[in-house]
């Protein structure tokens, strides 16, 4: 059966946007200070117009390589997340599916059906199941460095 209407969600581009919102503020900020500073100071147009010229590029190095470290800082912790999840479902299967069902239980479902909810979930996925249920980790919002770098430094 085709849907009535197609959903458009964009969560997908929660990274990269505020990425570039940070850089385009950042941008404007820090460059409208540096060029109004150096033409107070009486400078020629051309110094001023060089400074801001200066000002962009190295700001937009700066910007980019401060999100790509404070991206991938988180890309890593989720990257530990995950061996350590899939650890955990190699040495403690049904520990790891009790964990699941009781959070299923937690957003409402009866002990039976949260327990058959989590059986067939780690039977289908399990790792992405503990990803997305436990550790709160998505496809979608996944850390993305080099995307939030791009978008902040060209957006700067």
């Amino acid at each position: 059966m085709k849907p009535r209407h197609p959903e458009s969600h964009r969560a997908h581009r929660a990274g990269w946007l505020r990425a570039s919102v940070l850089g385009a503020n950042d941008g404007i900020v820090s460059i409208s200070g540096l060029v109004v500073g150096v033409a107070a100071s009486g400078a020629t147009p051309a110094v001023v117009l060089a400074s801001g010229i200066a000002g962009v590029v190295a700001g937009a190095m700066s910007m980019a390589a401060g999100e790509y470290v404070s991206v991938q800082s988180q890309a890593d912790v989720e990257t530990a997340d995950l061996a350590k999840e899939r650890r955990e479902l190699a040495e403690q299967p049904e520990s790891e599916l009790k964990e699941l069902a009781m959070i299923w239980e937690r957003r409402g479902l009866d002990p039976a059906l949260a327990r058959e909810v989590a059986v067939q979930l780690t039977a289908h996925d399990a790792l992405g199941s503990h990803a997305r249920d436990e550790l709160g980790i998505t496809e979608a919002l996944r850390a993305r460095p080099l995307q939030a770098a791009l978008a902040s430094g060209a957006a700067f």
